[in-house]
C-alpha cells in the first residue's frame, strides 16, 4: 500500500492536506442520492452540484464506483422541468401569494432516476439533464450538455452532447463489463493496477480473459 495505507472509502479527503478533493459517499445527507465508493468530486460539497431535488418528485441520482467527476459538473434533476401540457409554463405553485397548488405528476415532463455507472469519467462543467444514464466507463467531455444516454465505454461531448467515439473495441468493451473489476476487493484491484493502466489493449484483453477464468 503506498506509504503504508489503505485506501478508505469512508475518508472524506482522499489527498492529505487538500480539501477541494472528496470522497463522495461519505458526505452524502440526501436519501435520494447513492453514490458508491471511491467516486470522487474536484470540490469540497458534492450536494452543491445537485439542484433542482426536491423529495416531493421522488426521483434519485445513482452514481456508481470510482468516477470522477470534475470541478464545476452540476446534476439538474426533475424538479427543473415545469408544466409543459398547459397554456403556461410559469410554475405558480411554486411562489409566495399565487393560488395555484402543485400540478399532478402525471402533468410533470418527468424523466425518472438519474443513473452514473462505474469509473464514469465527467469533464469540467459538465452537465447532465435530469434522467439520464451513462453506461460504465464513459467519459463526458468539458462543458458538455448531456440530455440523452451514453453507452458504455463511450465519450460524448459538446452542447448537446454527442458521441465522439467508442473507447475501445466490442471485444474489450465486453471483457471489461463483464468483469467488473471495481466491484473487486481494495487488494484485488491495487494487483491489478498495472492491467487498469496499460496502454496495449491486446494485453488488457488477453489478461482479463486469463482473469475471468483464474482467481485473482
Amino acid at each position: 500500500m503506498k506509504n503504508g495505507k489503505r485506501p478508505d472509502p469512508e475518508a472524506i479527503h482522499p489527498i492529505p492536506g487538500y480539501e477541494k478533493e472528496i470522497y463522495v459517499k461519505p458526505t452524502v445527507k440526501n436519501p435520494n442520492i447513492t453514490v458508491g465508493e471511491f467516486t470522487y468530486i474536484a470540490d469540497s460539497d458534492f450536494e452543491s452540484h445537485v439542484t433542482h431535488h426536491y423529495a416531493w418528485l421522488g426521483d434519485r441520482l445513482i452514481i456508481g464506483k470510482f468516477c470522477q467527476i470534475a470541478a464545476g459538473a452540476e446534476f439538474i434533476m426533475n424538479g427543473a422541468n415545469h408544466q409543459m401540457n398547459a397554456a403556461t409554463t410559469f410554475p405558480f405553485y411554486t411562489l409566495e401569494g399565487w393560488d395555484m397548488d402543485p400540478p399532478a405528476l402525471s402533468d410533470l415532463p418527468l424523466k425518472g432516476d438519474t443513473v452514473i455507472g462505474n469509473d464514469v469519467w465527467i469533464g469540467q462543467n459538465a452537465v447532465i439533464l435530469p434522467g439520464v444514464h451513462i453506461g460504465d466507463g464513459a467519459i463526458v467531455g468539458a462543458n458538455s450538455v448531456v440530455g440523452s444516454d451514453v453507452d458504455a465505454y463511450t465519450i460524448v461531448a459538446g452542447n448537446p452532447a454527442r458521441t465522439l467515439r467508442k473507447r475501445f473495441d466490442d471485444e474489450l468493451t465486453g471483457l471489461l463489463l463483464k468483469f467488473r473489476w471495481w466491484d473487486r476487493s481494495i487488494d484485488e484491484i491495487n494487483a491489478l493496477i498495472p492491467i487498469l493502466t496499460c496502454g496495449d489493449t491486446e494485453i488488457i484483453k488477453a489478461e482479463l480473459k486469463r482473469r475471468s477464468v483464474e482467481p485473482i
